[in-house]
């Protein structure tokens, strides 16, 4: 018997969420929920059926088993909350929610007795991306030694276009807007899969380029880290300058976004070897008399696993957490825990002042 599958949001990652529903054998598209009318022709080209809301979704024939939520970040929570309300399981685009209390109420409401019983998973898909998991492996495995430092990068231009309506939401912080919480999010939550939770921050606000009004979303920041492992971190974070080091452009995963080959992101620095991200190069002294910087580095390339789309990576496993058969990848804690960084990051550019994360904050 295949999932039942709705999909929340007709906007940009939507339909990209959808393909993976219709494409995988063990799901079925049972519909498209969209206030927007213009919807109705993108859910008639998806073969499924339309609803400009999500009451009439659950009241009719085609309410789903399960749902994907891509929606505007202030959505998130009420949305979600609608739906496992209705018994149904929800896989939620990041960020977990646009503030803290919002998403701190979510969490508590997924756990509610009446609620437990259900999954809430949160889309942080670049868990599930090859070179990811490439990295991930690294890291696993040891051959880096005792990790010391990450350098990090998410530099591009974003165009207008970008910012129209109905995507001009992404402009304005009140409404979850801005650089920090739809995109750095992406890279906090990397960085605590790799190296465990953030529990301090810096950061410098870049010069802002873009008109305000309409504009008064952060547009970047240059952050210093501190892991509670003791790893340290450097990170730059701007979508207004032409540049290629960013995930998106290094790996090619969105195919709106040209790739370039040579373009990294991360630098991840060992005691025994250091690796650049996502050309896969590792640097080292194995196989010299000591390590020195007197003698050559050898070099090493490392391949990615496969070239499945993390998309449909991410729905597999989905579907199985659904079915009982796997613990969540990124559950609601982990997304959560993602938004408190990226909220101490906004702080740390207010005042000027370094701002400690509490690890234990979700547990209290």
């Amino acid at each position: 018997m295949t999932l039942q599958i709705a999909i929340i949001g007709a906007g940009l990652i939507g339909p990209r969420h959808a393909q993976s529903v219709i494409s995988n054998p063990s799901t079925t598209l049972s519909g498209l929920v969209d206030p927007s009318p213009a919807a109705q022709a993108t859910a008639t080209t998806l073969g499924t059926t339309y609803h400009s809301t999500i009451s009439h979704l659950i009241s009719s024939p085609a309410k789903p088993d399960a749902a994907i939520v891509c929606t505007p970040n202030h959505t998130h929570v009420p949305i979600a909350k609608e739906l496992l309300s209705a018994g149904i399981h929800v896989l939620l685009e990041k960020p977990f929610s646009d503030t803290l209390e919002t998403g701190l109420s979510l969490l508590e409401f997924s756990k509610a007795p009446e609620n437990a019983h259900l999954k809430l998973l949160v889309g942080h898909h670049r868990r599930f991306n090859p070179y990811v998991r490439a990295t991930k492996s690294v890291l696993d495995s040891g051959s880096l030694g005792s990790i010391i430092a990450i350098n990090g990068l998410w530099t591009l231009y974003k165009p207008d276009s970008y910012f129209a309506p109905p995507g001009d939401w992404r402009a304005s912080h009140s409404r979850g807007g801005g650089v920090i919480p739809i995109n750095l999010v992406h890279d906090i939550d990397l960085m605590h899969h790799f190296f465990g939770p953030i529990v301090r921050v810096s950061a410098e606000r870049t010069l802002p380029q873009r008109p305000s009004p309409p504009h008064d979303a952060d547009e970047g920041a240059a952050l210093t880290l501190r892991f509670a492992s003791g790893v340290v971190g450097s990170f730059l974070v701007c979508d207004a300058t032409p540049s290629p080091h960013n995930f998106e452009t290094g790996t090619g995963e969105n195919p709106i976004i040209p790739k370039s080959n040579g373009s990294d992101f991360y630098r991840i620095f060992g005691s025994n070897a250091s690796l650049s991200v996502p050309d896969l190069t590792r640097w080292s002294y194995d196989g010299k008399t000591e390590k020195s910087w007197a003698n050559e580095l050898t070099v090493d390339r490392i391949g990615v696993p496969d070239d499945a789309a993390p998309f449909d990576l991410q729905l597999k496993h989905f579907v199985d957490v659904v079915n009982g058969g796997a613990v969540p990848n990124c559950s609601g804690e982990e997304g959560l825990r993602a938004l408190v960084v990226c909220e101490a990051v906004v702080r740390a550019m207010e005042t000027g002042v370094p701002v400690d994360v509490d690890v234990d904050l979700l547990k209290k």
